[in-house]
Order: C-alpha cells, then structure tokens, then sequence
C-alpha cells in the first residue's frame, strides 16, 4: 500500500506544523537589522495616504518620548527610538518575550511631501507622523465651462 507523503510529518506519524510554526515565529520575532554588531528592531508602522498627506503610525510602546529621534534628510525619513531593560535583575522572571533595544526604520518619501512642514506626535505609545503635501502637488478640482 501507497503512503502518501507528508512533508510536514514526523516519521512517527506526528505533525511537524507546530514545530516549523514555532521556528517560523522565532525567526520573524528576531527578524532585525544588524549594524556595527548592535541589534536594531523595526517597529510596526500603519502608512495612510490622503488628498493632504501622508501619515505614519509607528508602535513605540514604552519608549521615552524624548528619546525618540526623527530625522529628514534629502528624501529619506529616519525614525530612532531605544527602549532599555526596565529590571536589571531578571531573576525569578518566568518568562521574557517582550523586546528591549534600539528601534528604527527609514521611509524614502515622495517627492509630494514637503518634509518642511513634518509634525510628530506620540501618545499611547503611537507615534504619528504628518508628513503633508506640497501645495504644487494637492489635487485641485478644475472647474468645466459649458459653452452654450
């Protein structure tokens, strides 16, 4: 008889998912971009676009406020933001899943962005960036003449 193969199947017959699952989310969870040695983490970012602009939603939660570096430079957005180890001693933790280190993302912004006129807000652990239009760039609604 012809058993048909099972890649995620153990040779006992037990299902591997869980344990390719396990490692897949593992492997997402430390996803980072190493630069100098030192471990970045790249937040979560919601990006919306309106008739005005652009807006980021970036999740920081627990990040001081006033460590939080935003930066434009030519067209690029830079976002930098550390969040330290609240306990030193991590004796009697049962377990650690939360992420401490620096954070940071960069965005190449179109050239419809005046990134003059870029507003930052955080509150909620949410940073919100407005990064508006350029007034040449706004769609304008043109008026049609009817000739009659």
């Amino acid at each position: 008889m012809l058993n048909r193969w099972n890649p995620f199947e153990l040779s006992n017959g037990a299902v591997a998912l869980p344990l390719v699952d396990k490692e897949f989310d593992q492997l997402f969870r430390e996803l980072s971009v190493r630069q100098g040695g030192a471990r970045e983490l790249v937040p979560p970012t919601d990006i919306y676009e309106t008739a005005e602009g652009i807006t980021l939603q970036v999740d920081l939660p627990g990040h001081d406020p006033k460590a939080i570096e935003v930066k434009v430079e030519n067209d690029t957005l830079t976002l930098k933001s550390e969040r330290k180890v609240e306990r030193s001693d991590k004796e009697g933790a049962h377990r650690l899943e939360r992420s401490f280190g620096v954070y940071a993302r960069s965005f190449v912004l179109p050239r419809t962005v005046d990134t003059s006129k870029v507003e930052a807000r955080y509150e909620h652990g949410v940073l919100t960036l407005t990064l508006p239009r350029r007034d040449e760039s706004r769609p304008r609604v043109v008026e049609v003449k009817v000739n009659g």
